[in-house]
């Protein structure tokens, strides 16, 4: 694990390992306690918590997506340090309702982990130059997370909201010292990326269809109601549709893009759009 690892070809086709699927469902899990937390405080505060949560873990979860296409976890030492950032997803589905609150803390520290396994694990690859400007902003933002665990008030939004600043739109800001100026340090194999986006989204509306049959009310299964879960069924059935219709045209754009495109084409289509 302490030796670079050659770039990957951009035509070499890469299957995503188990361990990364693995990761897909903790991470869903906090997809799935999002959710929750939004259906159990429809007004508008709850959802600017929604968006601010889920800022911060979807852009760390897209950096493990691009961990892992650049260090495939092989070794025992990379799957050990990845169920270890599992670990901290787990922690921060577990505080999510009350991230902002009481659990804010625990959230924190999951969310800690993450970050800290995250810059471990990349900075074991030929990518350092590109890790070392990721670095400031992912640190930056999970410190802050920390400290609005230790405030109460309009303060926690307050750090909560310079966290996803910090951590997805300074970058953009400072160009000069922007991981995006370093691009080409990170290697992208485009049939893994497209995949393993691809498995994510699966994932999601699989565990979608599992809520719908799981909130069905038995006693009461009218006409209606049955016609209304096969609607519902329909829903993510054509969505994925869709999404695989369109998963083939971008790994080939992805291929045939230069390494410090690719990489640019990649963050324009998977981060903020995903």
């Amino acid at each position: 694990m302490g030796h670079p690892r050659p770039a990957p070809d951009a035509g070499t086709a890469a299957r995503v390992a188990p361990v990364e699927i693995f990761f897909d469902v903790v991470f869903v899990l906090t997809i799935t306690q999002l959710t929750r937390a939004l259906e159990a405080d429809l007004s508008w505060a709850g959802l600017g918590s929604t968006v601010l949560i889920f800022g911060l873990l979807w852009y760390l979860y897209t950096g493990y997506a691009w961990l892992t296409n650049h260090v495939p976890p092989r070794r025992s030492a990379a799957k050990l340090l990845l169920f270890a950032g599992m670990a901290g997803f787990l922690l921060t589905a577990v505080a999510l309702p009350g991230a902002l609150a009481d659990t804010g803390l625990t959230f924190a520290v999951g969310y800690l982990i993450v970050v800290v396994v995250h810059l471990i694990l990349f900075l074991h690859s030929d990518a350092r130059a590109g890790v070392r400007r990721l670095a400031p902003y992912n640190l930056g933002a999970a410190l802050l997370v920390l400290a609005a665990a230790a405030f109460s008030g309009p303060a926690v939004p307050a750090l909560w909201t310079a966290a996803v600043l910090v951590q997805a739109v300074l970058p953009y800001l400072l160009p000069r010292h922007s991981w995006l100026g370093v691009a080409a340090a990170f290697h992208l194999t485009p049939a893994h990326f497209v995949e393993r986006h691809g498995l994510l989204v699966i994932v999601a509306l699989g565990e979608s269809v599992v809520t719908i049959g799981m909130g069905v009310p038995t006693q009461q299964l009218t006409a209606g109601r049955a016609g209304a879960i096969v609607l519902a069924l329909a829903l993510p059935a054509v969505l994925r549709w869709i999404y695989v219709a369109a998963t083939r045209p971008a790994e080939a754009v992805l291929a045939e893009a230069a390494p410090a495109a690719r990489s640019r084409i990649a963050a324009r289509t998977y981060v903020r759009p995903h």
